[in-house]
């Protein structure tokens, strides 16, 4: 004969026991002792503890990679934006209605762009980030000054055409000039 034993548990639990005892096979005694031995064996069932160590890896890798990917496009965004308005000369009034006009039909085009993207599944960026690490993977690990060409290396010196044919030194592009006003 089994020892009998008596316990208070909370109403919530009590509530989910009774629940759990109404399927058919099973009643509140076998319920509680399955527990209390699971929760009681020191070799308990790793098993399902594995796995959910398994999918709890898996999610940490994938909020990883869309932070990683959010960082990017932010990043993307304020460096086109800094560029943008810093190359962009003002328009005279009277061809602002002209250029507002354009602006929304370029802006439309772009968001059809977005949309179909998104919903053929594209990533563009991100599939660009990757072989752009996967052919160059210390690309982002150094410093990359400000206007000189990506993949370049730190001592290289690089200049246009322009400047060198006329012999002018480098100067600062529109967002390093930008940056030394700031200082």
């Amino acid at each position: 004969m089994k020892p009998k034993l008596s316990a208070y548990v909370s109403d919530s639990v009590a509530q989910r026991l009774e629940l759990a005892a109404r399927r058919p096979g099973t009643n509140k005694s076998a319920i509680v002792d399955a527990a209390l031995d699971r929760f009681l064996n020191p070799e308990r069932d790793t098993a399902g503890d594995a796995a959910l160590v398994r999918r709890l890896d898996r999610v940490s890798r994938q909020l990883e990679r869309a932070e990683r990917d959010l960082l990017v496009m932010a990043e993307t965004i304020a460096l086109f934006v800094r560029y943008y308005l810093t190359i962009t000369p003002p328009l005279p009034s009277g061809d602002q209605d002209a250029a507002r006009a354009l602006g929304r039909e370029r802006f439309e085009m772009f968001v059809a762009q977005v949309g179909k993207r998104v919903a053929s599944g594209g990533r563009l960026v991100a599939d660009a980030m990757d072989r752009v690490t996967t052919s160059k993977p210390d690309l982002f690990m150094r410093h990359v000054e400000e206007g000189a060409p990506l993949g370049a290396a730190e001592g290289d010196k690089t200049e246009s055409r322009s400047q060198e044919a006329a012999g002018e030194q480098p100067g600062l592009s529109p967002a390093g000039r930008e940056e030394v006003g700031n200082v």
